[in-house]
């Protein structure tokens, strides 16, 4: 039975986005507390009934979350325009590696605003 299992982390950091007008508000630095959803699909293992050990995400995901982490996005290689949107793709394809059985990620901004990058 196909199965999809999720774990969410945060981290507080600052952007500016610099390819909008200049009198769009996002123009200016500011920060948010980003909540990340990484969704890890497959099937359970007969034997312990997960997909993966919740921990084993995190550990996956530590490295990323210390460098974005209490950082300027724009000053993180690859980063320089960082919306939401091209948040999501730059950590999936960070994470893909060691989470291979990664289906998506979403990162909210606020907790009304959200983007989701799946291949």
């Amino acid at each position: 039975m196909p199965t999809r299992i999720t774990k969410s982390f945060g981290f507080d950091a600052a952007h500016r986005l610099p390819r909008v007008s200049d009198e769009h508000k996002c123009s200016r630095m500011h920060g948010h507390t980003y909540v990340v959803d990484l969704a890890i699909e497959g099937e359970p293992d007969p034997e312990t009934g997960w997909l993966m050990d919740f921990g084993d995400i995190g550990v996956a995901f530590e490295p990323l979350r210390e460098e974005l982490d209490h950082r300027i996005l724009n000053e993180v290689p690859g980063l320089e325009n960082p919306t939401a949107e091209l948040m999501a793709r730059w950590i999936f394809d960070r994470l893909r590696p060691a989470l291979p059985a990664l289906a998506e990620v979403t990162v909210h901004e606020t907790p009304t605003t959200a983007a989701t990058y799946r291949p």
